[in-house]
């Protein structure tokens, strides 16, 4: 759980982190790291946790964990946990998701670096969270009454900014109620929910060096092609395909 390019309205203001590019210029850089990011999101998603755990988890070593973790204390992603034992530090996060305006954003060099890196951190989030739905459904871990409403989409479709921006509050209002309806049934489980929607330029041609202007395709054969021998003689064939015979 990285964040999000906007906050969802489930989220109370409280349980936001929301970053400035022109105040937390600081915190940004603290944040664009592959593995605190990584850290800043296993606390999120799992709770409080050691370094030595949160090693075990990462491939990491305890000293590098350690370390990083201590830098998101230092800006205020992070805090101290309650602790089993005076042995080892636990630590848990401060906020549920951390948010950000992408138009604000993308005006500082930080801040396209830091969306960047978050962006490329939640598609390996989502690879790793398939692994698991995998790996708890093979194992028994999770029901078969799953199957049918989990899984990844992809869809393709017209719409204008203020229909994407509409579809996005749509979906927000939509998550925040079912939320509070399953908040005290047994049966809601934990769900990963990573959304995105990314407009798609169209692809122009690339230029042709001589002339500056698009270049057209060539074709695959010559304008004007040699004359061969006469065609043999045999039957006449229709000028479209014909369906072909039922083999059943």
């Amino acid at each position: 759980m990285v964040g999000a390019a906007y906050s969802p309205v489930m989220v109370s203001e409280e349980h936001r982190r929301v970053l400035d590019p022109e105040q937390d210029t600081a915190a940004l850089k603290a944040l664009t790291h592959p593995l605190r990011i990584q850290l800043l999101g296993l606390l999120r998603l799992d709770g409080p946790a050691t370094a030595s755990e949160l090693a075990a988890r990462t491939g990491e070593s305890s000293a590098s964990t350690s370390y990083h973790l201590r830098v998101l204390a230092k800006y205020a992603f992070i805090a101290e946990a309650e602790h089993r034992d005076s042995r080892e530090r636990r630590w848990r996060a401060l906020h549920a998701v951390t948010a950000w305006s992408n138009a604000a954003m993308e005006s500082s060099a930080a801040g396209r670096a830091f969306v960047g890196l978050a962006r490329r951190r939640q598609i390996e989030h989502l690879e790793e969270s398939v692994a698991r739905y995998e790996a708890d459904v093979a194992d028994g871990r999770l029901g078969q009454e799953w199957l049918e409403s989990s899984g990844i989409g992809d869809s393709m479709t017209r719409l204008t900014p203020h229909s994407l921006a509409e579809l996005r509050e749509s979906y927000d209002r939509k998550l925040e109620e079912l939320a509070a309806r399953d908040a005290d049934d047994p049966r809601a489980a934990q769900i990963m929910l990573i959304t995105a929607r990314l407009p798609v330029a169209p692809r122009v041609p690339d230029p042709d060096p001589g002339t500056g202007k698009p270049s057209a395709d060539e074709p695959d054969t010559p304008a004007d092609p040699e004359p061969g021998p006469p065609a043999a003689a045999g039957p006449e064939t229709p000028d479209t395909p014909t369906a072909p015979e039922n083999l059943s």
